[in-house]
C-alpha cells in the first residue's frame, strides 16, 4: 500500500456551510488559488446544484486552478449529477462526488427506504457518473453509525460500479479515534474489491475528535483525507487541514507523506479567516496566535536556551516568522533581555536587574507588555544602534512644501541632508533615505496618541519591507515627527544590523544597505 497521504480540501463546500460565512466566486477562486500552492490534491469547488453562485463558482475554480483535481458535489440524483458534469466542463482533471446515507438513521428516517433500495440508487449514481468521468467518488453519509457489515456491502457494491473513492464520513462526529479506525480496518478487510479504491476520511468534530479519527482512519488503511482550513465547517467544524497536515510532519516515525508545503499553511490560514469573517480562537492549534507564544517564565527560559525544550515544531516549518516571548509579570530576566536585545538595547547586568525593576512594576499594570512599553520604560532611547538621529527640522505650513533637514550620526560620523515630501515626515523619511543612499519601502505606518493633553506623547510603529524582508520600528515622543524618524531609523537598524557594507570608494556617504 502507498503511503501518500492524499490531501481533499473542501474548504469553499463544507467550509462554507458556516453561517453568515459564504464566500463570493472571485474569494473562491483567490482560495483555490492558494490552495494549489500549498499542494492540496483535491478541491472540492462546491455543490452546484444548490444554487447558481455555486455553479459559477465551481466553473470559475475549473478555469483558474490547473494541478489539482476539481470536485463537483452531489446527491444520488440523476439530475445533481447532470449539473456538476456542465460545471467541470472546465477542469484539466475533475472528479464527480456522489453518495446517500448509510446508516439505519438516514435509512429509515431520512429517506424513508430500506437498505436494499439505497444501495440500488447508491450503484444507478456511481454507474451514471461514471458514464462522464472516470473518477468518481462515493460517500455513505454517517457511515460512522453505520452498521459494519452492511457499509461493506455497500462500499463493495460502490467500487464494482466504478468508485475509484469510497468516503466514510462520520458525519455527526460520532465515532472514537478507536471505533473509526476499526471501522476503516473492517473494510480493509471485509471488502473484496477495496484494493480498487482509495479510502477517504470525512470527520466532523461535535466531540472534539475529527483529527484523532481521521489519524486512526490513515492508520488503518485510509488514503485520502477531507479536511478544512483552520477546521472550519459544520456545526463544530471539520477535520482541519494544518493539523493532520503537522501531525504528519512532526511524527518522524509514521511512514506516511503529502505534497504540502507546509510553510504556506499560516498565510492561507490568515487569508481564509479574513475572508470568512471568522476569527480564529487563539488558542487554535497550529494556526492560533498563542501557538508558538510563551508566558511563563520557566517556558521562555527554555524556549530561549533551546527552542525543543518547549515546541514540537518549528514556527518557520508553518509560515510563522518566529516564536513569541510574551512579556507579562510571569516572564523572568532572560525573556526580558531576550526583548531588549532584540530592540537594540544591550545591557550589562547591573542595568538588567535595574530595567528588570521597571518591568515589575510595569507589568503588574499591564496585561502583556508590547515593544513600544519597553521603549517608554527605556524612556525611548535606543541604544547600540548604528545609525542615530543628531538633529531635525522641518519647515511646512500653507503654501509652504514641506522641508526636512536630517543630520545622521553613522558610526561616529555626521551627515546632513535636506529634501521636500508630500508632509514633513514624508520630507523627513526622504532625507534619511538619501544619506543612506538607499529609497526604503514603507509598508506600514501607525501612530497613536498616549496621553490625552495639548501635549500629547506620540507612539508611533512602522513597518518597512526590503529584500521580500520585514521590519518593524517603534519610538515614542512627545514630537510626533521625532517620533516617526525615530521609529524610521529603528526599522533601518534592524537591517542594517544583519546586511551592511561599508563602501571602500571615496565617498561623504558611507553607508550602503544591501
Amino acid at each position: 500500500m502507498s503511503d501518500k497521504v492524499f490531501i481533499f480540501d473542501t474548504t469553499l463546500r463544507d467550509g462554507e456551510q458556516v453561517p453568515g460565512c459564504q464566500l463570493n466566486t472571485k474569494e473562491k477562486v483567490e482560495i483555490a488559488k492558494q490552495l494549489e500552492l500549498l499542494g492540496v490534491d483535491v478541491i472540492e469547488a462546491g455543490f452546484p446544484i444548490s444554487s447558481p453562485g455555486d455553479f459559477e463558482s465551481v466553473v470559475a475554480i475549473s478555469k483558474a486552478v490547473k494541478y489539482p483535481i476539481i470536485c463537483s458535489l452531489t446527491r444520488a440524483v440523476q439530475k445533481d449529477i447532470d449539473v456538476a458534469v456542465d460545471s467541470l466542463r472546465y477542469a484539466k482533471r475533475k472528479r464527480i462526488h456522489t453518495g446517500i446515507g448509510a446508516s439505519d438513521y438516514h435509512i429509515k428516517y431520512k429517506f424513508n427506504s430500506t437498505r436494499e433500495k439505497i444501495i440500488e440508487r447508491g450503484v444507478a449514481a456511481v454507474k451514471y457518473a461514471k458514464k462522464f468521468v472516470e473518477d468518481v467518488e462515493f460517500y455513505a453519509e454517517d457511515a460512522g453509525r453505520a452498521d459494519n457489515a452492511f457499509l461493506a456491502q455497500m462500499i463493495e457494491a460502490m467500487i464494482a460500479a466504478g468508485a475509484t473513492v469510497v468516503n466514510i464520513p462520520d458525519t455527526t462526529g460520532y465515532c472514537l479515534p478507536e471505533d473509526y479506525g476499526a471501522k476503516i480496518r473492517y473494510l480493509k478487510e471485509h471488502v473484496s474489491n477495496i484494493d480498487r479504491a482509495i479510502i477517504s476520511c470525512h470527520c466532523h468534530n461535535d466531540l472534539g475528535m475529527a483529527t484523532a479519527n481521521t489519524i486512526a482512519g490513515i492508520q488503518n488503511g485510509a488514503r485520502q483525507v477531507e479536511v478544512t482550513m483552520n477546521g472550519i465547517g459544520e456545526r463544530a467544524g471539520n477535520t482541519a487541514l494544518e493539523e493532520v497536515a503537522m501531525i504528519l510532519n512532526t511524527h518522524k516515525h509514521l511512514p506516511y507523506h503529502t505534497n504540502l508545503n507546509t510553510k504556506r499553511i499560516y498565510p492561507l490560514s490568515l487569508l481564509v479567516s479574513k475572508m470568512m469573517r471568522m476569527p480564529i480562537q487563539p488558542n487554535k492549534a497550529i494556526v492560533g496566535r498563542n501557538a508558538f507564544a510563551h508566558s511563563s517564565g520557566i517556558h521562555q527560559d527554555g524556549v530561549i536556551k533551546h527552542r525543543e525544550s518547549y515546541e514540537i515544531m518549528d514556527p518557520e516549518d508553518v509560515g510563522i516568522a518566529s516564536n513569541s516571548i510574551v512579556l507579562t509579570a510571569r516572564s523572568g530576566r532572560n525573556a526580558l533581555n531576550y526583548h531588549l536585545r532584540r530592540l537594540g538595547y544591550q545591557l550589562n547586568k547591573e542595568e538588567l536587574a535595574e530595567a528588570y525593576q521597571k518591568f515589575l512594576l510595569l507589568a503588574d499594570s499591564k496585561k502583556d507588555l508590547a515593544d513600544e512599553d519597553l521603549i517608554i520604560m527605556m524612556e525611548g532611547k535606543l541604544i547600540s544602534t548604528k545609525i542615530k538621529l543628531k538633529h531635525l527640522q522641518v519647515i511646512c505650513g500653507e503654501p509652504l512644501k514641506p522641508l526636512a533637514s536630517v543630520e545622521l550620526e553613522i558610526d561616529g560620523q555626521s551627515y546632513l541632508e535636506s529634501e521636500t515630501g508630500v508632509g514633513p515626515i514624508n520630507a523627513a523619511f526622504r532625507a534619511v533615505d538619501k544619506i543612506i543612499k538607499e529609497v526604503i519601502n514603507v509598508e506600514e505606518f501607525l501612530m497613536q496618541a498616549l496621553t490625552q493633553s495639548s501635549r500629547d506623547t506620540g507612539k508611533v510603529h512602522i513597518r518597512i519591507r526590503h529584500n521580500e524582508t520585514d521590519y518593524h520600528g517603534f519610538a515614542v515622543h512627545e514630537d510626533t515627527i521625532v517620533a516617526s524618524v525615530t521609529a524610521y531609523l529603528d526599522a533601518i537598524n534592524k537591517i542594517s544590523k544583519f546586511k551592511r557594507v561599508f563602501l571602500k570608494q571615496q565617498s561623504d556617504l558611507p553607508l550602503a544597505i544591501l
